[in-house]
């Protein structure tokens, strides 16, 4: 009977094409990694933003009446870039108006407005958020020569053709300011004073 030989193959014959199977799943692994890469990129794609038609409102309390004062003054931009987005609003205090002269001066002389004629909202947000219903931003409010922070304040995003409405409100209190709190019959308005914000926002 013939013996049957078993063929081995050569360790080099292996170890090369070992070689060439890592080259492979390399090369692989690299391009894979590329199109994640290219992929959040295009998800997260810088853009500048500008503040179109505006109204802020504040509430004001007591238990005589409820006041409400609005500006249409607003003015804003904002940036979107690396995953975090940044907007800057701005408003001068003199432009509120609840429908009362006597009223809006006394509001801007107990908020120091004649000093400190700006309000200014800075807020930031991941930017993943500027294409979802909700946005969850960190708020930094400069206000009567103070600044104040809140957290992860909820406003709702809505698209409008091309544009983008942004409502919510800001959980403004004087304390927060350090503003003395008007009286009327010697009754001290409530400490809180939300801000409405309801903005159209533009994408360069």
């Amino acid at each position: 009977m013939r013996e049957r030989k078993t063929r081995v193959p050569h360790p080099r014959g292996v170890l090369v094409f070992a070689a060439r199977v890592g080259r492979d799943v390399s090369l692989a692994a690299t391009i894979a990694a590329a199109l994640v890469v290219a992929a959040q990129s295009l998800a997260q794609t810088d853009s500048t933003w500008d503040a179109g038609e505006s109204t802020l409102s504040y509430h004001m309390s007591h238990p005589m009446h409820e006041v409400d004062g609005t500006s249409r003054a607003a003015k804003g931009k904002g940036i979107c870039h690396a995953g975090q987005c940044d907007f800057l609003i701005a408003v001068p205090v003199k432009t509120f108006d609840s429908g009362d002269t006597n009223r809006d001066l006394h509001m801007i002389e107990a908020t120091r407005g004649a000093q400190f004629p700006m309000i200014q909202v800075r807020a930031r947000f991941p930017q993943g958020e500027v294409s979802a219903p909700w946005i969850h931003a960190d708020l930094e409010v400069q206000f009567a020569g103070q600044t104040a922070h809140y957290s992860q304040v909820a406003l709702q995003r809505t698209q409008q053709g091309n544009a983008v409405r942004i409502t919510g409100t800001i959980p403004l209190t004087c304390s927060d300011f350090n503003i003395d709190r008007p009286s009327f019959l010697t009754v001290p308005i409530k400490n809180e004073i939300p801000i409405r914000v309801d903005m159209i926002w533009h994408s360069n």
